[in-house]
């Protein structure tokens, strides 16, 4: 089961993961803004949705925790394909479910091979193949 850990705002790096409300995130750009007279510097973060690509901008004190999700990179079998949806086998469990196929993998992803998916925050996407 793939779950969170905290870590500070000021240790994201472009590329790192996050969770924004309740959403798994990778990190495009961060600027921090230097500290005011009597404050904490400020962060400003540029992410992208691991699920659906969608942007998220958040400002947020560089000292504040946040949420880091733990992303569970599984190999499964294609069972079968249907549309846009394989439905695969995970090769350790042996757990059969449907996943969503992503446009960059529309024709590549057939009966038989072996992919590689992620589970973050309990959604499942299909990333590449094996």
């Amino acid at each position: 089961m793939s779950g969170t850990k905290q870590s500070t705002v000021t240790s994201l790096k472009p590329g790192s993961y996050v969770v924004f409300d309740g959403v798994a995130c990778r990190v495009n750009k961060i600027e921090t803004s230097r500290p005011g007279k009597h404050g904490h510097a400020k962060c400003r973060v540029d992410a992208s949705s691991l699920i659906d690509g969608s942007k998220k901008v958040i400002v947020l004190p560089g000292h504040d925790k946040i949420d880091v999700p733990i992303i569970d990179k599984k190999t499964a079998q294609v069972l079968s394909v249907s549309g846009d949806t394989a439905n695969i086998m995970d090769e350790e469990n042996y757990e059969t479910f449907d996943i969503k196929i992503p446009s960059d993998l529309k024709g590549k992803i057939t009966e038989g091979v072996s992919v590689i998916y992620w589970d973050i925050l309990g959604d499942k996407v299909l990333k590449q193949l094996k």
